[in-house]
């Protein structure tokens, strides 16, 4: 078990004690701590609280699952906007749960881990679809040729700049302004010049 606070180690592990099935082989207050502990006891479960000093649960998670991939970890927090889930997940959580979870669904959502199954609360299961609608950058649909150009544009170049320093015809390049415009929905060169700054693709 893996949380800055005493008190929600303590009532966990009460809770754990009372399942035949179960036993707290380790504690820790922070994640560099909780790579220790993983190392020393190799739990088939850690719970992961997220926040915490000195090394944060997310980074925590990335640590021990390199390490053991057969470690299978729960996240158990009160955060669930995606600067965490997602992160969490891609680092390799089986499961998010909040600390509003009940006691049996943490205990279920242990005896599934075991079995390699995740369990998602309900809030973190919103998060993750609302992020996945979440329409793709328009910038995504340029092929590489286009963002070259789209650059060029942001830097003030003209078409003439552009065909000199790409190799091209003058007609290929207003091809590729056209469909540079078209595909960022924006209706002139100035627009394009402006997205790109605010996209960040000039980075």
């Amino acid at each position: 078990m893996v949380d800055d606070h005493d008190v929600v180690r303590i009532g966990l592990k009460n809770y754990l004690a009372l399942e035949d099935d179960m036993e707290v082989v380790g504690e820790a207050s922070d994640g560099a701590e909780a790579v220790a502990q993983a190392e020393q006891t190799l739990p088939d479960v850690i719970l992961m609280d997220l926040i915490m000093e000195r090394m944060d649960g997310i980074t925590a998670t990335r640590q021990i699952k390199q390490a053991h991939t057969d470690i299978q970890i729960i996240i158990l927090t009160s955060y669930y906007d995606e600067k965490q889930v997602i992160p969490a997940m891609e680092a390799g959580a089986i499961s998010y749960l909040l600390k509003s979870a009940r006691a049996d669904e943490i205990v279920q959502a242990i005896r599934a881990a075991v079995q390699g199954e995740s369990r998602i609360e309900s809030k973190v299961a919103n998060q993750l679809m609302q992020s996945m609608r979440r329409p793709t950058a328009l910038h995504a649909q340029l092929t590489e040729r286009e963002r070259e150009v789209l650059l060029m544009i942001a830097e003030g170049k003209t078409n003439q700049d552009i065909a000199d320093a790409l190799y091209i015809g003058i007609k290929t390049v207003k091809t590729h302004v056209s469909n540079i415009l078209q595909k960022l929905e924006v209706e002139d060169r100035t627009q394009a010049a402006v997205y790109a700054h605010r996209n960040g693709l000039l980075e």
